[in-house]
């Protein structure tokens, strides 16, 4: 390869044609690193669809690029002479082309922001444009807040990116937020659309072939992989979900059904996040649906806040807080993650479904993360950096920025309630209420204690007694506690036995 000068770094989860460092670049003169390594693979057993997924779209993404007349420097995990980690392919390239200054845009995960930072390379930093709210820009928005709230980041994206908006600077529909409309439970014999579903090219039968026979050892089944791994395929998935999930994504996008593992969900997030398809345009989409008449208000608008809101909010929080946000753990738990949470062999139901799907497509939607498997986390005492590990490595749209406040911060409530202001923790009936499981459950919803009893239920008043010093004082948790202090005192004593004995069982490695 002729000797460049300049060296663009484009990583996994970057796979953007407009991406800031390659703006920067001259297709011409420049040469682009793309490479596979062992250490990305491995520092989390990452489900082997998301390996799958990332290295597939990458060889199409240079492939793509060489068609634009970039010069591709492209490293094969199994090339002779791989370093094994993206600082180490990095400098080998730069020996090879005598390199003077390598463009790269911000890393997603601090983790390897760090290592590069630390290389001694002649690296030349650009901003990630693919978000609407900068690093700085975050920080500055949250200097000096004694408390970060979503809500009022988001109200300032929306003004910003004028969606959903009157012409007198008010939101559509007088309210900025529609949440309250979005948690009906999924009617009986209701069913959702087919999600779009993609065929396998040589580059990608390539990339099986490779992730089977290298991290078969990993949990999780390659057999049902069909995400979309170039642009046109993302931008096909996302047309469908505009045509016929949306519509109905807003009233259900927290209910949960056996057998439905989308539901009315994009399914687009993975793609997203590796950069196959670009915020901006999907919120404008959205709003064009919306004023098409199309979609009905609380679907556009929940859609917007999940990309606009949630989405960017995390990121800004993580990049704020990193990296001493990754220790936090304000209940103090060290309980060890449960071995089912790998197997799915567990007679809780909810359980069974939520990580049986995981574990079989990397995939579950927010409420089977958060009030699911989330939640018994939470309940159980787990420690929270093990959840986060978990989540990481078993989800196809995980990466650490997304992953670690959305686990560490919401489903744990391990910073103290920076993120959020309430732990999300439930009893069973919520999932009942939300979902068809608990009428195939080996325990009954309706019970609390007893041998019979669904775990859930006298977990969540375990919880609630043995961290009542640090949750009583809750704005959003009063109502419940007084409950609490009006229960019978034998009923109270009985819900803490059958929580310590459900722990004592998780201790010892027993299946619930």
């Amino acid at each position: 390869m002729v000797k460049a000068r300049r060296l663009g770094l484009v990583l996994g989860d970057q796979l953007s044609f407009d991406l800031a460092s390659l703006q920067a670049l001259d297709p011409a003169q420049d040469v682009i690193l793309l490479a596979e390594v062992a250490e990305e693979t491995a520092y989390v057993p990452h489900h082997p669809q998301k390996i799958a997924l990332i290295f597939s779209a990458m060889r199409h993404f240079a492939q793509a690029l060489g068609e634009r007349g970039w010069r591709v420097c492209y490293v094969k995990l199994e090339d002779a002479g791989n370093s094994g980690s993206i600082v180490g392919e990095l400098r080998r390239c730069c020996e090879r082309l005598d390199v003077r200054e390598v463009h790269l845009t911000e890393c997603g995960e601090w983790r390897l922001q760090q290592a590069l930072a630390d290389s001694g390379l002649p690296l030349v930093w650009h901003e990630d444009r693919r978000f609407v709210c900068s690093r700085a820009e975050f920080a500055a928005w949250a200097k000096g807040k004694r408390q970060l709230r979503m809500e009022f980041f988001y109200r300032e994206m929306r003004r910003r990116c004028g969606l959903l908006m009157n012409g007198d600077g008010t939101p559509v529909g007088g309210a900025w937020n529609f949440d309250a409309d979005n948690r009906k439970a999924l009617p009986r014999h209701c069913r959702a659309p087919l999600t779009a579903r993609f065929g396998q090219d040589a580059i990608t039968r390539e990339v099986l072939q490779l992730v089977d026979r290298r991290f078969s050892h990993h949990y999780g089944a390659l057999a049902a992989f069909d995400y979309p791994v170039t642009h046109a395929q993302a931008e096909q998935l996302w047309q469908h979900f505009l045509d016929f999930a949306l519509p109905a994504f807003g009233d259900y996008q927290d209910a949960m059904a056996s057998g439905e593992p989308y539901l009315f969900h994009a399914r687009i997030s993975a793609a997203l996040n590796i950069g196959l398809l670009d915020v901006r345009r999907l919120c404008a989409d959205v709003e064009s649906a919306y004023w098409a008449g199309r979609v009905p208000l609380n679907a556009a608008e929940g859609f917007i806040r999940q990309l606009i809101g949630w989405r960017e909010y995390v990121r800004g929080i993580y990049w704020l807080q990193m990296p001493d946000y990754a220790t936090r753990n304000a209940f103090g738990n060290t309980r060890a993650l449960p071995e089912f949470y790998w197997t799915g062999q567990t007679r809780m139901n909810c359980m069974r479904q939520a990580i049986g799907q995981t574990l079989e497509l990397a995939y579950a939607h927010h409420i089977q993360r958060l009030m699911v498997t989330g939640n018994f986390a939470l309940l159980a005492g787990i420690a929270p950096q093990q959840v986060c590990d978990w989540y990481l490595a078993v989800y196809m749209d995980a990466f650490d920025w997304v992953e670690l406040p959305n686990t560490l911060g919401m489903v744990m409530h391990a910073d103290g309630g920076y993120l959020g202001s309430k732990p999300y923790c439930a009893s069973g009936q919520y999932i009942k209420r939300m979902s068809d499981y608990c009428g195939d459950c080996a325990y009954k919803v309706g019970e609390s204690t007893g041998e019979s009893a669904c775990p859930f239920n006298a977990l969540y008043w375990h919880f609630l007694m043995r961290h009542r010093d640090q949750l009583r004082g809750n704005q959003r948790l009063g109502m419940v506690y007084r409950n609490l202090e009006r229960m019978p005192e034998a009923r109270q004593q009985a819900l803490w036995q059958r929580g310590e004995q459900l722990l004592a069982r998780l201790d010892a490695g027993e299946m619930l």
